[in-house]
């Protein structure tokens, strides 16, 4: 077993270094414009994905569970996903490329942040044994995954508006086409972190008896899902845009990294099992 943790840390290493010659390529490339440079940049992320998902399916196998248990799991299973949610969302809108400057950069961070955590094996609890739960992971991963990159906009409209980042806003859409992505990507977070807590509260059923038992990680998630409904609320009815719309998101990625990653270590919570 020791050798084979070694292997996984060993992969998740190359991984992260990957990561970071990407990120560095694509960031000189969007700021400096080279386009080449930038291009390459996202090509090599292809490859440190694999590497990165052949480690967590190395692990899978050695644990016997899915990446959702140990802190260790948590952050290099958000990585990937988020890194994957990212690369299939440029498909389409390739112009999303520049929101790479910050997600190659969260990515690594995670992943290196995970390994610092000494991955530990794990058994997983009878109650954790559904599929509800894993539902109910992968939909808050993906949640979290557009959330980043909604804050990226609203980040990229306050700076740019306040007339910073004007070499790279040239690659970006005109200020309302940025308030716009921000705006629809918050709406697919919302809509997929609802998903998440109602397939939370099946598994809450199944394990305990009750779809809802008020611990703090459910509360904490009432609270920011309610939070990013008032602004999708206030965005959609009371014409809010621009600055003040994209200060109010960064309020509801704070009240995100609370939810996601504060309040899983209470002890009085029935989740701080999976992120001790």
């Amino acid at each position: 077993m020791k050798g084979s943790t070694a292997l996984v840390i060993g992969i998740h290493w190359g991984a992260v270094l990957v990561y970071i010659v990407a990120s560095i390529m694509v960031i000189t490339g969007q700021i400096f414009e080279k386009e080449k440079i930038a291009k390459r940049g996202f090509l090599l992320t292809i490859p440190g994905l694999l590497l990165h998902g052949t480690g967590l399916v190395i692990w899978w196998n050695m644990v016997g569970h899915g990446p959702y248990i140990d802190r260790f799991e948590v952050l290099s299973s958000n990585a990937w996903i988020l890194l994957l949610v990212f690369i299939l969302f440029t498909i389409p809108f390739p112009r999303l490329k520049t929101v790479g400057i910050v997600v190659l950069p969260a990515t690594f961070t995670m992943v290196a942040l995970a390994l610092f955590f000494n991955p530990e094996i794990k058994t997983l609890p009878p109650t954790f044994r559904s599929i509800w739960l894993v539902l109910h992971i992968i939909f808050y991963k993906i949640s979290f995954s557009a959330i980043i990159i909604a804050m990226t906009f609203s980040v990229f409209y306050i700076l740019i508006n306040r007339n910073r980042l004007q070499r790279l806003s040239r690659k970006l859409p005109s200020l309302p086409g940025i308030d716009t992505y921000a705006y629809r990507f918050a709406g697919f977070g919302f809509t997929f972190w609802a998903i998440g807590m109602l397939a939370g509260s099946i598994w809450a059923y199944q394990s305990w008896g009750s779809f809802w038992n008020w611990d703090p990680v459910q509360t904490w998630s009432l609270v920011t899902w309610a939070f990013f409904g008032i602004y999708l609320h206030l965005r959609r009815f009371f014409g809010w845009q621009g600055e003040k719309a994209s200060w109010l998101f960064v309020i509801c990625f704070i009240l995100t990294l609370v939810s996601l990653f504060l309040t899983p270590l209470f002890e009085s919570s029935i989740h701080a099992e999976y992120f001790k």
